[in-house]
């Protein structure tokens, strides 16, 4: 199991207010993040995670690193949906809040939201990105509501950071999963091995089953997220089944028209063969 702090940066500017995510950005990242939370305490006892917004006139750290949710609730509280996006800042404060990590042993990791357009130039986001790689501090992106404006910068971003795979960057478009589904099913935290491990994202039990997935949500710790949990993934997996049981229509009808249509050209080479033995 790996040992590791995490700060959690979420996006807390005027963008947050849009509806393209349910309920909105920001509630979306705050779903999001209680999910990465247990997830990373559920993986290993010893994890702590922190919490930060970097909007408004600049970063703000909500709670420090800690295993208590309480914290990080009472943190989610104090924040206001204001100004516009600090990357760069968030970033260097989310790695100042790691650097001081009671446990030196823990691996630092930082999770940021992006859901705003970000000010910075690709050159000033790859100097940063070089900076964090060289104090060991992985950056994992959650890019999402902006990506037609931010992906660009953001790739170059991952690729420099990126060292031996631990850095990733998970671009999400508005659609009919929510966006804590997508970031559930993506290597942001199926890598830890906590969950999804060898399971296809349809096909996950958050609950215990298949890949140990048992051990994402404790329905004993969080009763209301298990069962949103549960009859959103009931969902998808019954939009899945009707999706493949229309594309098998749909080909069964492509099959039967060739069909047809090969019937008519016979019939057609028959009729000509016909006349020209009468002639």
């Amino acid at each position: 199991m790996v040992l590791e702090a995490t700060m959690i940066a979420i996006d807390n500017s005027e963008y947050m207010r849009n509806g393209d995510f349910l309920t909105s950005r920001y509630e979306a990242q705050l779903t999001a993040t209680e999910f990465i939370f247990q997830n990373k305490i559920n993986s290993n006892p010893e994890n702590t995670v922190g919490l930060l917004a970097y909007g408004g006139s600049g970063p703000q750290v909500l709670s420090t690193l800690t295993t208590d949710f309480g914290k990080i609730l009472a943190g989610v509280h104090e924040t206001k949906i204001q100004g516009e996006n600090n990357f760069s800042s968030g970033i260097q404060v989310a790695a100042l809040a790691l650097k001081h990590r009671q446990n030196k042993v823990q691996q630092q990791r930082i999770i940021i939201f992006v859901g705003s357009p970000i000010k910075e130039s690709e050159k000033e986001l790859e100097k940063l990105a070089k900076k964090m790689k060289k104090n060991n501090v992985a950056v994992d992106i959650i890019n999402f509501g902006e990506e037609g404006v931010n992906t660009a910068k953001l790739e170059r971003f991952q690729s420099t950071i990126n060292n031996h795979a631990n850095s990733h960057l998970v671009t999400i478009s508005p659609g009919p999963r929510l966006l804590y589904e997508v970031v559930a099913s993506s290597p942001i935290l199926v890598e830890d091995g906590g969950f999804g491990a060898g399971v296809s994202g349809g096909d996950m039990d958050f609950f215990g089953g298949a890949g140990g997935a048992g051990d994402i949500i404790d329905p004993n710790m969080d009763p209301d997220l298990a069962m949103a949990l549960r009859l959103s993934l009931e969902e998808e997996k019954a939009r899945q089944e009707r999706e493949a049981a229309d594309r098998a229509k749909a080909e069964a009808s492509t099959d039967l028209e060739k069909i047809d249509e090969s019937k008519e050209d016979n019939n057609d080479k028959d009729k000509d063969v016909n006349m020209e033995d009468a002639k």
